[in-house]
């Protein structure tokens, strides 16, 4: 019996940036849910295609939406376009939602969200019009933070010591990484400080800014470190004993060994425990998510 399509209801209305103000103003009017009105709205949803159900459950995310794409932000677009792609990604995560499984819906929902917008970005930037492999998205959503990590220039070409380091923790080669990093410089940021309003007084982001966080982004940061703990330790099983150890001693370890150390127990070439490491990680993420899917928690992406 084929399931009838399930509707869902509109968000309050984004136009262009000068809109910010009352959007984000407006949304911050919606109350979070408690945990047992969630469940009943979500089961309501599921068992009757209940609307009134469907919008308090996507409304009383759209924080947490906004949340998100304010991290994306440094991708040269405009953020009410990655707000109202991360508003998608939250209402198909609304209808895929499954509350008997044990999790809140900004957990869930989550993965939706980053995945719709992270879609929508790889879609415009015209560097991966062409398409490119799951390990160079990782490498383009992920260099960023990385560079800010190992405190190296946003602008500049990036040491040949934090090269080595970034595409070894990713899985990509090094000149993947040099090409990435020098293409992202050449696309440019958009400002991260539009003006609310035409006369140039105040920013957008401090409309978002509060003392505390999110309580349903809390909810769902430590829920989503449960989630992804339990995955890495299930997944572990799918490789052999010596990639485990050389993947532990690596990279899941607060003090990681060296190549050479690594080399020297298993006798074998620094290169060849490199080649390991990296098919390892590379079996354990197809692993992870692979299981997330059986388990209905990542969404299926194009």
């Amino acid at each position: 019996m084929a399931t009838k399509e399930r509707n869902l209801p509109a968000v309050p209305s984004l136009g262009g940036e000068q809109s910010l103000n009352r959007y984000l103003s407006e949304i911050k009017k919606f109350p979070v849910l408690a945990p047992e009105r969630e469940y009943m709205l979500a089961q309501r949803y599921r068992e009757h295609e209940d609307r009134d159900a469907a919008a308090q459950l996507v409304t009383s995310h759209l924080r947490l939406v906004a949340k998100i794409a304010m991290g994306y932000r440094g991708y040269g677009l405009p953020v009410s376009e990655l707000i109202s792609e991360g508003n998608i990604g939250l209402m198909q995560g609304v209808k895929k939602f499954e509350p008997e499984r044990g999790f809140r819906l900004a957990t869930y929902a989550m993965w939706w969200i980053k995945a719709s917008i992270q879609e929508y970005i790889l879609r415009s930037w015209s560097l991966v019009k062409m398409g490119t492999t799951a390990a160079q998205k990782k490498l383009f959503f992920n260099l960023r933070r990385m560079k800010k990590n190992l405190d190296a220039y946003e602008d500049s070409d990036l040491h040949p010591d934090h090269v080595t380091t970034i595409a070894t923790k990713l899985g990509v080669s090094e000149t993947e990484v040099v090409n990435m990093n020098r293409r992202m410089m050449m696309g440019g940021d958009a400002s991260l400080n539009v003006s609310l309003r035409e006369e140039g007084e105040g920013q957008w982001m401090d409309i978002l800014q509060d003392d505390n966080p999110l309580q349903d982004e809390i909810v769902a940061d430590a829920e989503e470190k449960t989630v992804r703990h339990d995955l890495l330790i299930e997944a572990m099983g799918s490789l052999n004993e010596r990639e485990r150890d050389i993947l532990t001693e690596r990279r899941l370890t607060d003090d990681p060994k060296t190549l050479e150390e690594l080399s020297q127990v298993y006798h074998v070439s620094r290169e060849r425990v490199r080649q390991i490491e990296v098919r390892a990680f590379e079996k354990l993420q197809k692993a992870m998510n692979r299981i997330a899917t059986d388990k209905h928690l990542l969404p299926a992406l194009a």
